[in-house]
């Protein structure tokens, strides 16, 4: 095991499955990438993290993130913890030598989101590389999105259409978790989903946001924790306007209380000379218009980004293939000893974004200047 690229996941929940999938399947599909040994997985719980650890495929768990960041069969560190400790974390773990991935949102804050990109600056210089997880840039039909915008297929693009919506607090009676606590999660909806279409929004288009305007909203003040009735201290759904650089503008809705949604992200982008559509819950298909009507496409052939790495055409991809193939495009930056995309410096665009949206919605939705944050 001694030629392995070391991985240690911290975090065993929602993400921490996830990744620890990505990590076991990676070199299956990506044969071509430095090979890893999933070393172990890192939880405060030590039963429950031992029992993911097994189940999971982990050659052990550790209670004790920092004792793991010393040691020497630990070349990567992937971050899935809630985003209150992933500035401490990543810094920690660059500082230490070693390969860093985060999950989105890079921190939950602009200042610390600022200070790991210096840090992640560093570090590069002595070959140590970092990258956020934005997965979503993985989809065959989202990165085939962004090929088509950069040839120019659909013209100059003059407005995009941005939905996240979800189900799962609609009850009122649904219980807290950390990612109802504002001083865990930063924020609510608008940082988890927020992030993500934010993120899309700057991918597809290649183009930076450069003012919002913004409103929030928590449906439900309270919830049943495990000691009582406990304030929401974060939103629940959020709406924005998002101007970019080059001219087009962007709506945006994201929301937990959608009755209905699982995990609806909808992506429209409209040109001068045609359109693009996508939606998560056919995340194999994208429709493109050029003028003679929209034309699905079906994202699955062996030339299409990502999908070439796994089942002949037609064969459809899923939600967990992103995560093996953001492993992937991770373990190739750290054998060419480049920067991946996302960087934490595009983490960082995506956080000021953010703040920007909150900072309009404290002021009843002024339209506030994106540079200033």
């Amino acid at each position: 095991m001694s030629d392995r690229l070391g991985v240690a996941v911290i975090g065993y929940s929602f993400m921490g499955k996830a990744h620890s999938n990505a990590w076991r399947n990676v070199g299956a599909f990506y044969p071509e990438v430095p090979a890893v040994a999933q070393q172990v997985l890192v939880g405060r719980d030590p039963v429950r993290v031992k029992e993911a650890a097994e189940r999971f495929g982990w050659q052990e768990s550790a209670t004790d993130w920092h004792a793991v960041l010393e040691r020497d069969d630990v070349h990567i560190v992937d971050i899935c913890t809630p985003g209150h400790l992933h500035a401490e974390i990543a810094e920690a773990a660059l500082a230490a030598g070693k390969h860093v991935l985060v999950e989105k949102p890079l921190t939950n804050t602009v200042s610390e989101s600022s200070r790991l990109v210096e840090a992640a600056s560093t570090a590069l210089g002595n070959g140590v590389v970092s990258m956020v997880g934005f997965n979503y840039r993985r989809v065959p039909a989202l990165a085939l999105a962004r090929s088509l915008i950069a040839d120019g297929r659909i013209g100059e693009v003059r407005s995009v259409r941005a939905a996240y919506l979800q189900d799962w607090l609609v009850d009122d009676t649904a219980p807290m978790t950390w990612r109802l606590r504002k001083d865990e999660a930063g924020s609510g909806a608008l940082g988890d989903l927020g992030s993500h279409v934010v993120d899309q929004v700057r991918f597809l288009l290649g183009d930076e946001v450069t003012w919002v305007s913004g409103q929030l909203h928590t449906f439900v003040p309270s919830r049943p924790g495990s000691g009582g009735v406990e304030p929401v201290t974060v939103d629940d759904a959020a709406w924005a306007t998002l101007g970019t650089r080059r001219g087009a503008v962007a709506s945006v809705e994201v929301s937990r209380m959608a009755f209905g949604r699982k995990n609806g992200l909808t992506l429209e982008v409209f040109g001068s000379q045609g359109s693009l559509s996508f939606e998560l819950e056919r995340l194999n298909e994208l429709v493109v218009d050029t003028g003679s009507g929209g034309a699905r496409t079906l994202v699955t052939e062996a030339d299409h980004p990502y999908a070439g790495a796994w089942w002949p055409p037609g064969h459809v991809l899923g939600w967990d293939h992103t995560f093996t193939s953001q492993a992937a495009d991770f373990l190739t930056a750290v054998r060419d000893g480049t920067q991946p995309s996302p960087s934490f410096a595009e983490g960082l665009a995506v956080q000021r974004v953010l703040g920007a949206i909150a900072d309009s919605a404290q002021q009843h939705g002024t339209r506030v200047d994106v540079t200033a944050h």
